[in-house]
C-alpha cells in the first residue's frame, strides 16, 4: 500500500498550558500551571499507548480490509477512488476545525467531541452488514452506507486532526522530536504489523463468509478506538486560549526540556486581555505571507500529494482484483511493508536529529517515486507472488518511514507557535483537496480507458511525484529554523 498517511506527529517546544490532573476533572478557568517532568513523562506514554490503541481502530477501518469488503460488494474502481479521495478532501474542514479548537478550552474534551462520536459511527455500518446478512440491504446499499459512514466520519476527523497536533505539539521536548515519533510510529506500525495478517485470517476462514467476518473485526476495532480515546486522558491537558495568551505576552517562549528541571513560566494571568491577544483574519494572512517556508512547503506537500493519490489508491485493488490473490495475502504482504516502516522509523527519527528532515524528504522521495513503476512489472508469476511482491512492499515501506516522520517533523519546524493549529490545518486541507483531486481523477481514468489507464496513471503518478520535489531541492534553508511571526 502506498498511501500518504493522515496520521498526526510531532512538535516543539511545550509552554503555559491549562493541565487537569488525570484523576481531577478539567477545569477550564484554572490558572496555568507548570508541567513537570514526570507529567511529560506520563503524557508520552499515554500519547504511545494512544498511537498503538488508534493503529488497531485504522486496522479494521483502513484501505485494505474496507478494500477487501467493497470488492466482495462488486465495488467499481470510481467507489475505490472515492475511499481514498473521501478522507483528503475532508481535510478541507481543517481550518474550521482548527478555528473552532482554538476557541475551546480543553483539548481533550475537543478530541472527545470529535473524534469519540467519529468511531462510534462505525457501529451503524456493523448494523449494515447484518441487514445485508439478513437479507434487508443489497450490496449497493451497503456500499452506499459505507461512502456514507466513511464521509461523515472523516467530516469530524478532519475536525479534530489540528486540534490533537497542535495538542502532542506542546508535549513533546524538541530534541526528542525525531527519536520519540519515530518510536511512537514504530510501536504502531509493530500493533498493524502483527495484527493485520490475523484479521485477514480471520475475515477469509469466517464461518459466515469474508463480509461478515469484516463487520466482527470492525466491531472489535471500534472498542480498541474508543481505548485509545481514554489513553488522551492521561495526557497533559491544554487550554488553546491560554496558549494563545502566553504567546502574546511574551515573544520569548520558554521550553520545557526533557532532561531539565521544570521552567519557572510565571503567571501571565492580566497580562493581556484575551480579545486584545485573538488575532484577525487579516493578521493571520499577513504572517502566512511573510513565512516563506511555510508557502514552499505548502507547494510541496500539496503537488506531492496529487501526485501520489494519483495511483496510490489501485494497488491493493490490482492485487485483490485483477491478480485475485485471497485478502490473508493481501494483508500478508502490507504486514512486511508495516515490519520495514516500523524498524526504519527509529532509523529515520535518529537521522533527522542529526541531518535535518529535508535532506530525508529528498532522497526517500526520489526512491517513492519510482513505486508506481515497479508495479508495472508485477505480474502473476510465482516469481511475482513469491519474490517480487514481498520485496517490493518491504521497499515501500522502509522509504515510506522516512517521508512520514520527516514530512511531519518538517512542518512543525515551521509552523509558528501562535494559531499552531491554524497552521497545521492550512497545510492539510490543501494537501487533502490536492490528494482527493488525484485519487479521484485516477479512479475516473483507471474505470474508463481500461488496463491502458492503469499503465497511464502509474507512470505520470511517477514523473509528478519527481516534479513535486522541486521545491525542496530549490529551497535549502528550508526548516533550518522555526518562523515566530
Amino acid at each position: 500500500m502506498d498511501f500518504v498517511p493522515a496520521e498526526i506527529g510531532t512538535p516543539i517546544t511545550v509552554e503555559i498550558a491549562e493541565i487537569a490532573a488525570p484523576s481531577a476533572p478539567l477545569a477550564p478557568t484554572s490558572t496555568p500551571s507548570r508541567i513537570s517532568k514526570d507529567a511529560i513523562r506520563t503524557s508520552l506514554r499515554a500519547s504511545t499507548a494512544d498511537g498503538i490503541f488508534a493503529a488497531l481502530f485504522s486496522i479494521a477501518t483502513g484501505s485494505i480490509l474496507l478494500g477487501n469488503f467493497l470488492v466482495e460488494l462488486d465495488a467499481s474502481p470510481v467507489v475505490f477512488g472515492l475511499v481514498s479521495s473521501i478522507p483528503m478532501l475532508l481535510h478541507l474542514f481543517q481550518p474550521i476545525g482548527a478555528y473552532l479548537s482554538e476557541r475551546s478550552t480543553s483539548r481533550f474534551q475537543y478530541s472527545l467531541q470529535t473524534h469519540g462520536i467519529a468511531r462510534l459511527l462505525w457501529v451503524i455500518l456493523v448494523i449494515g452488514i447484518a441487514s445485508f446478512s439478513w437479507g434487508w440491504l443489497d450490496s449497493n446499499q451497503l456500499v452506499i452506507l459505507s461512502l456514507s459512514i466513511l464521509l461523515c466520519t472523516h467530516l469530524l476527523g478532519g475536525l479534530a486532526i489540528a486540534s490533537c497536533l497542535s495538542w502532542i505539539a506542546m508535549l513533546v521536548p524538541r530534541q526528542l522530536r525525531g527519536r520519540y515519533f519515530g518510536l511512537r510510529n514504530s510501536l504502531a506500525n509493530l500493533t498493524e504489523l502483527l495484527s493485520l495478517p490475523l484479521a485477514g485470517l480471520a475475515i477469509s476462514h469466517w464461518y459466515g463468509g469474508s463480509i461478515q467476518g469484516y463487520g466482527v473485526i470492525l466491531l472489535v476495532g471500534i472498542f480498541f478506538g474508543i481505548v485509545s480515546l481514554g489513553c488522551q486522558y492521561f495526557q497533559v491537558d491544554m487550554n488553546p486560549q491560554l496558549q494563545n495568551t502566553y504567546y502574546a505576552s511574551s515573544s520569548q517562549t520558554s521550553e520545557i526540556q526533557a532532561d531539565s528541571s521544570p521552567n519557572e513560566l510565571g503567571d501571565t494571568s492580566g497580562a493581556i486581555s484575551l480579545p486584545q491577544i485573538l488575532t484577525t483574519e487579516n493578521d493571520l494572512i499577513s504572517s502566512i505571507k511573510k513565512n516563506s517556508n511555510y508557502l514552499v512547503f505548502l507547494l510541496y506537500f500539496g503537488f506531492w500529494t496529487f501526485a501520489v493519490n494519483l495511483s496510490a489508491p489501485f494497488f491493493n485493488l490490482y492485487l485483490l482484483d485483477t491478480l485475485n490473490l485471497d485478502v490473508s495475502w493481501v494483508t500478508f504482504y502490507n504486514s512486511l511493508r508495516a515490519g520495514a516502516h516500523m524498524l526504519m522509523l527509529i532509523v529515520w527519527g535518529k537521522l533527522s536529529d542529526k541531518i535535518g528532515n529535508r535532506r530525508i524528504l529528498i532522497s526517500t522521495g526520489i526512491l517513492i517515486a519510482v513505486i508506481p513503476w515497479l508495479w508495472l512489472r508485477i505480474g502473476s508469476s510465482p516469481l511475482d507472488l513469491w519474490l517480487w511482491l514481498p520485496l517490493l512492499h518491504i521497499f515501500i515501506g522502509a522509504n515510506w518511514g522516512g517521508v512520514d516522520l520527516c514530512n511531519n517533523n518538517l512542518q512543525i519546524e515551521i509552523a509558528p507557535l501562535k494559531n499552531q493549529s491554524i497552521y497545521f490545518a492550512i497545510a492539510a486541507a490543501i494537501a487533502g483537496v490536492s490528494g482527493a483531486l488525484g485519487a479521484t481523477i485516477g479512479g475516473f481514468i483507471a474505470q474508463f480507458a481500461g488496463s491502458f489507464g492503469i499503465v497511464e496513471v502509474f507512470i505520470v503518478s511517477g514523473i509528478l511525484r519527481l516534479a513535486s520535489l522541486i521545491p525542496l531541492i530549490i529551497k535549502k534553508d528550508l526548516g533550518s529554523k522555526c518562523e515566530i511571526i
